[in-house]
């Protein structure tokens, strides 16, 4: 990897493993569509999320959160009242992977038939 004019250039390899690392953020059957639910600066609490996505089990809602958490896409806030109430948005990081999963689904919606 080289850096120059404020572009990292990376080789052959490097790319293919940035990627790789990228992907494995984003690597589990729920995650993309909690992030598209999230988008657009919106914050869900967890029932909301729970309904928005019936299929999910509250135990892998409760997975895919707090990787996506421990990952810097998704930020937690808990409010101490009963029955206590926890909030999830998007990081900035996070709000800023919109436009590059908007170029895939183009791209995908450009496959050859």
């Amino acid at each position: 990897m080289k850096k120059s004019d404020n572009h990292i250039k990376y080789t052959a390899d490097a790319a293919a493993q940035a990627v790789d690392q990228a992907l494995k953020v984003l690597e589990g059957k729920w995650k993309l569509s909690i992030l598209f639910y999230l988008f657009d600066g919106k914050v869900m609490r967890f029932s909301d999320l729970e309904r928005a996505i019936p299929e999910i089990t509250q135990k892998m809602l409760t997975q895919q959160l707090r990787q996506l958490e421990a990952d810097g896409l998704v930020g937690r806030t808990s409010y101490p009242e009963v029955p206590p109430r926890v909030e999830y948005r998007l990081t900035e990081w996070g709000q800023a992977l919109c436009p590059t999963l908007d170029s895939l689904i183009t791209w995908a919606d450009h496959r050859p038939k």
